[in-house]
Protein backbone atom coordinates (compact mmCIF):
# COMPACT_ATOMS: atom_id res chain seq x y z
CA UNK A 1 0.00 0.00 0.00
CA UNK A 2 1.22 3.35 -1.08
CA UNK A 3 -0.40 7.13 -1.25
CA UNK A 4 1.38 9.86 -3.33
CA UNK A 5 0.48 13.51 -2.03
CA UNK A 6 1.26 16.44 -3.66
CA UNK A 7 1.24 19.87 -2.13
CA UNK A 8 -0.20 21.08 -5.73
CA UNK A 9 0.82 23.01 -8.74
CA UNK A 10 3.49 20.47 -9.89
CA UNK A 11 5.52 20.77 -12.50
CA UNK A 12 4.00 19.34 -16.07
CA UNK A 13 6.33 20.77 -18.48
CA UNK A 14 9.90 20.33 -17.51
CA UNK A 15 11.25 17.38 -16.07
CA UNK A 16 8.30 16.87 -14.01
CA UNK A 17 9.99 15.29 -10.92
CA UNK A 18 7.40 14.63 -8.88
CA UNK A 19 4.60 13.21 -11.15
CA UNK A 20 7.87 11.05 -12.41
CA UNK A 21 7.83 9.83 -9.08
CA UNK A 22 4.47 9.01 -8.95
CA UNK A 23 4.40 6.84 -12.35
CA UNK A 24 7.73 5.44 -11.40
CA UNK A 25 5.91 3.97 -8.17
CA UNK A 26 2.88 3.01 -10.16
CA UNK A 27 4.87 0.79 -12.09
CA UNK A 28 6.80 2.79 -14.70
CA UNK A 29 6.19 1.85 -17.94
CA UNK A 30 3.93 -1.37 -16.69
CA UNK A 31 1.74 1.33 -15.02
CA UNK A 32 -1.88 1.08 -15.41
CA UNK A 33 -3.36 5.09 -14.09
CA UNK A 34 -6.35 5.74 -13.48
CA UNK A 35 -7.37 9.67 -13.19
CA UNK A 36 -10.08 10.87 -11.12
CA UNK A 37 -10.81 14.63 -12.14
CA UNK A 38 -14.11 15.08 -9.05
CA UNK A 39 -12.44 17.79 -7.41
CA UNK A 40 -11.74 19.95 -10.86
CA UNK A 41 -14.41 22.97 -11.96
CA UNK A 42 -13.44 21.49 -15.82
CA UNK A 43 -13.23 17.65 -14.83
CA UNK A 44 -12.55 16.78 -18.71
CA UNK A 45 -9.82 19.82 -18.92
CA UNK A 46 -7.95 18.39 -15.48
CA UNK A 47 -8.21 14.46 -16.54
CA UNK A 48 -7.27 15.28 -20.24
CA UNK A 49 -3.87 17.30 -18.57
CA UNK A 50 -3.38 14.57 -16.55
CA UNK A 51 -3.64 11.49 -19.17
CA UNK A 52 -1.22 13.73 -21.73
CA UNK A 53 1.51 14.09 -19.02
CA UNK A 54 1.34 10.54 -17.73
CA UNK A 55 1.42 9.41 -21.33
CA UNK A 56 4.31 11.05 -21.76
CA UNK A 57 6.48 10.24 -18.82
CA UNK A 58 5.62 6.41 -20.11
CA UNK A 59 2.50 4.54 -17.82
CA UNK A 60 1.51 2.00 -20.46
CA UNK A 61 -2.40 3.06 -20.15
CA UNK A 62 -3.97 5.88 -18.89
CA UNK A 63 -7.84 6.24 -18.28
CA UNK A 64 -10.03 9.35 -16.86
CA UNK A 65 -12.91 8.33 -14.62
CA UNK A 66 -15.19 11.07 -14.99
CA UNK A 67 -18.15 11.70 -13.49
CA UNK A 68 -20.44 14.56 -11.83
CA UNK A 69 -22.86 13.00 -9.68
CA UNK A 70 -22.86 10.32 -7.02
CA UNK A 71 -25.64 8.09 -8.81
CA UNK A 72 -22.57 7.99 -11.82
CA UNK A 73 -19.93 7.20 -9.39
CA UNK A 74 -21.95 3.70 -9.06
CA UNK A 75 -21.87 2.81 -12.66
CA UNK A 76 -20.42 -0.66 -12.96
CA UNK A 77 -17.88 0.17 -15.69
CA UNK A 78 -16.62 3.03 -13.75
CA UNK A 79 -15.93 0.91 -10.70
CA UNK A 80 -14.63 -1.76 -12.36
CA UNK A 81 -11.71 0.22 -14.78
CA UNK A 82 -10.30 0.49 -10.69
CA UNK A 83 -9.73 -3.11 -10.47
CA UNK A 84 -7.14 -3.33 -12.56
CA UNK A 85 -5.50 -0.18 -11.58
CA UNK A 86 -1.91 -0.08 -10.88
CA UNK A 87 -2.02 3.76 -9.58
CA UNK A 88 -5.11 6.17 -8.82
CA UNK A 89 -4.31 10.15 -9.23
CA UNK A 90 -6.85 12.44 -7.74
CA UNK A 91 -6.43 15.86 -9.36
CA UNK A 92 -7.04 19.37 -7.59
CA UNK A 93 -10.21 21.42 -7.50
CA UNK A 94 -12.08 21.83 -4.07
CA UNK A 95 -11.76 18.94 -1.94
CA UNK A 96 -15.67 19.21 -0.48
CA UNK A 97 -16.41 19.11 -4.09
CA UNK A 98 -14.28 15.50 -4.62
CA UNK A 99 -15.74 14.09 -0.86
CA UNK A 100 -19.21 14.90 -1.20
CA UNK A 101 -19.18 13.30 -4.89
CA UNK A 102 -17.14 10.47 -3.80
CA UNK A 103 -17.10 9.57 -0.33
CA UNK A 104 -19.51 6.62 -0.03
CA UNK A 105 -20.13 5.50 -3.56
CA UNK A 106 -19.21 2.33 -4.74
CA UNK A 107 -16.39 4.21 -6.63
CA UNK A 108 -14.97 5.22 -3.16
CA UNK A 109 -15.16 1.23 -2.14
CA UNK A 110 -13.54 0.32 -4.91
CA UNK A 111 -10.97 2.81 -4.38
CA UNK A 112 -9.96 1.46 -0.84
CA UNK A 113 -9.83 -1.66 -2.38
CA UNK A 114 -7.43 -1.35 -5.47
CA UNK A 115 -5.65 0.91 -2.27
CA UNK A 116 -5.67 -2.08 -0.30
CA UNK A 117 -4.47 -4.13 -2.84
CA UNK A 118 -1.57 -2.18 -3.36
CA UNK A 119 -2.50 0.26 -6.22
CA UNK A 120 -0.70 3.58 -5.37
CA UNK A 121 -3.48 6.50 -4.59
CA UNK A 122 -1.94 9.48 -5.66
CA UNK A 123 -3.76 13.34 -4.91
CA UNK A 124 -2.25 16.84 -5.91
CA UNK A 125 -4.19 19.99 -3.97
CA UNK A 126 -7.45 19.46 -3.28
CA UNK A 127 -7.03 15.28 -4.00
CA UNK A 128 -3.96 15.55 -1.13
CA UNK A 129 -6.09 17.40 0.98
CA UNK A 130 -9.15 15.38 1.22
CA UNK A 131 -6.60 12.02 1.75
CA UNK A 132 -7.16 12.03 5.85
CA UNK A 133 -9.49 10.86 8.18
CA UNK A 134 -9.95 14.88 9.01
CA UNK A 135 -9.46 17.22 5.92
CA UNK A 136 -8.81 21.34 6.30
CA UNK A 137 -11.69 22.84 3.79
CA UNK A 138 -10.79 26.84 4.55
CA UNK A 139 -8.82 29.01 6.64
CA UNK A 140 -7.05 32.55 5.93
CA UNK A 141 -3.19 32.05 5.33
CA UNK A 142 -0.72 34.32 6.85
CA UNK A 143 -1.55 35.28 9.91
CA UNK A 144 -1.42 34.06 13.02
CA UNK A 145 -3.52 30.73 14.07
CA UNK A 146 -6.93 30.93 15.36
CA UNK A 147 -9.62 28.65 16.45
CA UNK A 148 -12.68 30.31 14.90
CA UNK A 149 -11.48 30.83 11.29
CA UNK A 150 -10.44 27.05 10.40
CA UNK A 151 -13.14 25.30 8.95
CA UNK A 152 -12.53 21.06 8.62
CA UNK A 153 -14.76 18.48 7.33
CA UNK A 154 -14.28 14.93 7.21
CA UNK A 155 -12.13 13.16 4.43
CA UNK A 156 -11.69 10.15 2.29
CA UNK A 157 -9.75 8.47 5.43
CA UNK A 158 -7.10 6.96 3.33
CA UNK A 159 -4.66 7.61 5.86
CA UNK A 160 -5.29 8.12 9.67
CA UNK A 161 -4.54 10.62 12.38
CA UNK A 162 -2.57 12.70 9.49
CA UNK A 163 -4.39 15.90 8.06
CA UNK A 164 -2.61 17.57 4.95
CA UNK A 165 -2.52 21.24 3.92
CA UNK A 166 -1.56 21.94 0.49
CA UNK A 167 0.09 25.26 -1.55
CA UNK A 168 1.90 25.73 2.22
CA UNK A 169 4.75 28.07 2.01
CA UNK A 170 3.54 30.00 -1.22
CA UNK A 171 0.17 30.37 0.64
CA UNK A 172 1.81 31.28 4.36
CA UNK A 173 -0.32 28.66 5.76
CA UNK A 174 1.59 27.20 8.57
CA UNK A 175 -0.60 29.16 11.05
CA UNK A 176 -3.91 27.67 9.83
CA UNK A 177 -2.60 24.37 10.18
CA UNK A 178 -1.45 25.01 14.17
CA UNK A 179 -4.45 25.68 14.91
CA UNK A 180 -6.25 22.38 12.77
CA UNK A 181 -3.82 20.41 15.11
CA UNK A 182 -4.65 22.74 18.14
CA UNK A 183 -8.12 20.92 17.77
CA UNK A 184 -7.20 17.52 17.74
CA UNK A 185 -3.22 17.41 19.16
CA UNK A 186 -2.93 13.67 18.11
CA UNK A 187 -3.69 14.85 14.29
CA UNK A 188 -0.05 14.56 12.88
CA UNK A 189 0.03 18.27 10.40
CA UNK A 190 1.55 18.04 7.07
CA UNK A 191 2.14 21.01 5.57
CA UNK A 192 3.52 20.42 1.60
CA UNK A 193 4.66 23.10 -0.28
CA UNK A 194 3.99 23.18 -4.35
CA UNK A 195 5.69 21.01 -6.79
CA UNK A 196 6.30 18.90 -3.81
CA UNK A 197 5.15 15.22 -2.40
CA UNK A 198 5.45 12.75 -0.10
CA UNK A 199 5.81 9.13 -0.84
CA UNK A 200 3.64 6.99 2.17
CA UNK A 201 4.74 3.20 2.29
CA UNK A 202 3.13 0.11 3.87
CA UNK A 203 5.80 0.56 7.03
CA UNK A 204 3.81 4.24 7.40
CA UNK A 205 6.91 6.10 6.80
CA UNK A 206 7.52 8.75 4.18
CA UNK A 207 10.17 10.06 1.60
CA UNK A 208 10.22 13.73 -0.13
CA UNK A 209 10.58 14.39 -3.23
CA UNK A 210 10.08 17.58 -5.61
CA UNK A 211 11.42 21.06 -5.42
CA UNK A 212 10.27 22.45 -1.87
CA UNK A 213 9.73 21.51 1.78
CA UNK A 214 7.06 19.69 4.03
CA UNK A 215 5.96 21.02 7.21
CA UNK A 216 5.22 18.60 9.98
CA UNK A 217 3.36 19.87 12.85
CA UNK A 218 3.52 17.29 16.01
CA UNK A 219 1.23 18.62 18.94
CA UNK A 220 1.16 15.37 20.76
CA UNK A 221 3.28 16.42 23.50
CA UNK A 222 1.41 20.28 23.32
CA UNK A 223 1.52 21.50 27.26
CA UNK A 224 -0.87 24.07 27.45
CA UNK A 225 -3.34 25.74 24.86
CA UNK A 226 -6.31 28.11 25.15
CA UNK A 227 -8.05 26.25 21.91
CA UNK A 228 -11.15 26.15 23.91
CA UNK A 229 -11.40 29.51 24.77
CA UNK A 230 -9.48 31.68 22.46
CA UNK A 231 -12.42 32.22 19.96
CA UNK A 232 -11.23 34.07 17.24
CA UNK A 233 -8.57 35.57 19.09
CA UNK A 234 -4.62 34.32 18.44
CA UNK A 235 -3.80 30.61 19.62
CA UNK A 236 -1.56 30.01 22.38
CA UNK A 237 0.27 27.15 22.12
CA UNK A 238 3.33 25.48 23.86
CA UNK A 239 4.94 22.62 23.39
CA UNK A 240 4.56 22.11 19.97
CA UNK A 241 7.02 20.06 17.97
CA UNK A 242 7.82 20.88 14.38
CA UNK A 243 10.26 19.82 11.71
CA UNK A 244 10.72 20.96 7.98
CA UNK A 245 12.19 18.47 5.32
CA UNK A 246 13.79 18.73 1.81
CA UNK A 247 14.06 16.18 -0.68
CA UNK A 248 15.90 13.55 0.63
CA UNK A 249 14.65 13.42 3.79
CA UNK A 250 11.79 11.20 5.50
CA UNK A 251 9.71 11.15 8.27
CA UNK A 252 8.17 7.56 10.50
CA UNK A 253 4.86 8.70 11.15
CA UNK A 254 4.20 5.52 13.24
CA UNK A 255 7.44 6.80 15.51
CA UNK A 256 6.69 10.68 15.13
CA UNK A 257 10.19 10.97 13.91
CA UNK A 258 12.19 12.37 11.32
CA UNK A 259 14.79 10.29 8.94
CA UNK A 260 17.90 12.42 7.86
CA UNK A 261 19.53 11.22 4.64
CA UNK A 262 21.80 8.41 4.11
CA UNK A 263 25.66 9.05 4.09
Amino acid sequence: MALYIIGGNEDKEGSCTVLRRFVEAAGGEEAVLIVIPAASGDPAGAGEEYRRVFTRLGAARVEVAAFASRREAAVADLVNILESSTGIFLTGGDQLRLTALLGGTELDRALHRAYRRGAVVGGTSAGAAAMGTTMIVEGPGEEAPRAGVVRMAPGLGLIREVMVDQHFAQRGRLGRLLAAVAHNPYILGLGIDEDTAVLVDDRQRFMVYGSGAVTVVDGREIEHSNISDAGTRPVALTGCRLHVLAAGYGFDLALRRPLLPEV
